[in-house]
């Protein structure tokens, strides 16, 4: 008879006109890695928020190891050794990484912090997990990356049995997800149980033996993944097929849009990030760049978005754009879609409508005063266009899910009028059908004539997209190459440093 290490029933929660769980159910054998899907807003992260005691359920019951703990605050969970590792970070920047994942079970000399011992601490947890990042190191200097690995570490040092994981792989490359794949098998061979909640079809097929389907707030399914297949569990959660592998039409690149000449840009501590980078985006072109995250990506959007200053030369359709600010480049023609989400695209405590016409409110104000008519009839537009749930345009962005905020962005910079898109990340934490969705819409702006500039973790989503590949390795293009000639071995040696620097097309 399975041993059950979590079992929910009935679970109800209400947000105000949002109801995020309708008598969902979870039940999660011990020592299993259990996958939690379904399409943003579907209650997954409401749910395992629930269980790790950071929201109290409005109904049903819920039991740990046999024990009921419906309504457990968290440090009643983390004592019972439930820890959840959360999408959006909950580290403080001003502390070190050591720091961080020792707050609240600090190493003690006498009444003061042992440094030595915490950081000897995390150092030794790095080297087991496989998870690099240096202990002494400012989490506000940290990459986006790097400070998804901490989150992931505080757990590990608290030897937590039960981990619940939301979208751990959203800002991790390609080897990084691998060697957390190891780590989590690791634990599971010592006893851990492990929910997971993931928008990634081959990772949940890839590491876990159940998955749990939700949709608007209740359990739909629970398969065996070992019996099921992708396509299936895509179906499950949209409810219809999705696919993901359009053939793209071939294109006859048109004029230069943007040219980067001689770009150099220091990093947050000072280093030399890119190394006098050139590169040139055309007129009905998707560039992607791929590479291990830190190689220099978040300097070069920087640069190009007017975020970080730079030597050398970024031209819009033959503008200088050293001299403008970040208004007068969206102006010249310049769209962002950055890869965090929170810091540089959204004002969280603002509504869904005026997150979407941020950057734009001369476009919706008469004499100085804003048209509020006009701003909900865009919001409406673009909510029913993107899918954004819930549908209240009036819902501040900060109580959507991961993947709703990210469709807000998306449908914001996608619906200006503009030259070049730069997308960092576009379908990060947001779903199957979303991501379908994105993928149109950005073949769109390139069979319109714009450019676009594509940087993602996903090598699937830079080979199906791009048009042209550059990879990025220690803030040098060490290769450029036509769709034709790439493919994930192929890029994957150059992100690492494997194969030599090429150029073709």
């Amino acid at each position: 008879m399975t041993t059950l290490a979590i079992q929910m029933t009935g679970i109800d929660k209400r947000f105000a006109a949002v109801q995020a769980n309708r008598g969902a159910s979870l039940e999660v054998a011990k020592g299993e890695i259990h996958a939690l899907m379904g399409e943003n807003g579907a209650g997954k992260s409401t749910l395992v928020k629930i269980l790790a005691g950071l929201q109290p359920p409005d109904a049903g019951q819920f039991f740990v190891d046999g024990r009921e703990v419906t309504g457990w605050t968290t440090p009643q969970a983390l004592t019972a050794g439930v820890a959840m590792v959360h999408q959006h970070f909950m580290l403080v920047p001003t502390l070190t990484v050591a720091e961080n994942v020792v707050l609240g079970r600090e190493p003690t000399h006498g009444l003061r912090l042992d440094r030595q011992a915490a950081v000897q601490a995390v150092r030794d947890l790095c080297q087991s997990s496989g998870l690099q990042v240096d202990p002494n190191r400012l989490v506000a200097d940290l990459s986006v990356g790097e400070a998804q690995r901490v989150e992931i570490l505080k757990v590990l040092y608290r030897g937590a049995q039960v981990l619940l994981l939301d979208e751990p792989t959203a800002v991790l490359s390609p080897p990084e997800v691998a060697e957390l794949w190891g780590v989590l098998r690791r634990l599971q061979q010592g006893g851990a149980t492990i929910v997971l909640i993931s928008h990634k079809l081959d990772e949940v097929m890839a590491i876990s033996q159940r998955v749990t389907v939700m949709r608007q707030g209740q359990t739909v399914q629970v398969l065996d993944t070992a019996q099921t297949t992708a396509a299936e569990l895509a179906r499950a959660m949209v409810g219809r097929d999705v696919d993901l592998d359009v053939q793209r039409p071939e294109n006859q690149a048109g004029k230069p849009l943007l040219r980067v000449t001689q770009l150099q840009v220091q990093g947050s501590r000072g280093q030399p990030a890119l190394l006098g980078l050139d590169l040139t985006i055309h007129a009905g072109e998707i560039l992607g760049i791929a590479g291990v995250e830190g190689n220099g990506q978040s300097e070069l959007l920087d640069a190009l978005a007017g975020l970080r200053p730079y030597q050398g030369s970024i031209k819009l359709a033959d503008q200088e754009l050293a001299t403008l600010s970040l208004s007068q480049r969206t102006q010249a023609g310049l769209a962002h879609v950055p890869e965090d989400r929170h810091q540089r695209a959204l004002i969280l405590d603002y509504s869904v409508a005026d997150n979407l016409i941020l950057g734009k409110l001369a476009e919706f104000s008469r004499r100085g005063v804003l048209d509020q008519r006009a701003i909900a009839a865009h919001a409406a537009e673009l909510i029913a266009e993107y899918d954004i749930r819930p549908t209240d345009p009036q819902v501040p962005v900060r109580g959507l899910s991961g993947g709703n905020q990210q469709k807000v962005v998306l449908a914001r910079e996608l619906s200006r009028s503009f030259k070049v898109l730069l997308a960092a990340q576009p379908t990060r934490g947001v779903d199957v059908g979303a991501i379908e969705f994105i993928h149109a819409r950005l073949r769109q702006a390139r069979a319109q004539g714009k450019g676009v500039l594509l940087v993602s973790s996903e090598l699937r989503e830079i080979l199906t997209l791009s048009d042209r590949i550059a990879v990025l390795y220690r803030g040098r293009i060490v290769a450029m190459l036509p769709r034709a000639q790439a493919s994930e071995s192929v890029l994957g040696a150059y992100m690492t440093g494997a194969a030599q620097a090429v150029t073709h097309g």
